[in-house]
């Protein structure tokens, strides 16, 4: 089976840096994609960030300029960092990741149990 642990978040003042991490483990062959989602109650899950294993990004308008997210292939983890952090940044941030696996055929999709940032003064 395979688990994506999640690491970082919290509380942050507008303006102010947080990091999240990722880790993911167990059968893999391969890691695709890596990202983060974020979600507010009453709102649909959104794309934040996410690489390919070729190193091509995608970032949500919102958070460009400010978000960098980067990987490590070898070790199947992936790293948001977020500064400049606004009140709006504020929801339940979810680690995705596609992934190749010795048990499924093709890619599936999998996700963290969630980490909350909330950016208040």
């Amino acid at each position: 089976q395979v688990q994506l642990v999640e690491s970082g978040g919290g509380l942050a003042q507008p303006g102010e840096f947080l990091r999240l991490s990722c880790a993911a483990s167990g059968n893999i062959i391969q890691v695709v994609t890596m990202g983060w989602y974020r979600q507010v109650p009453g709102k649909e899950r959104e794309l934040v960030a996410r690489i390919r294993h070729s190193g091509d990004l995608d970032y949500a308008d919102s958070v460009k300029g400010r978000f960098t997210i980067s990987r490590d292939n070898a070790a199947n983890t992936v790293n948001l960092q977020m500064s400049d952090l606004k009140p709006e940044d504020t929801a339940v941030y979810y680690c995705n990741a596609v992934i190749m696996t010795t048990t499924n055929i093709g890619v599936a999709d999998y996700w963290g149990q969630g980490t909350q940032v909330t950016v208040s003064s």
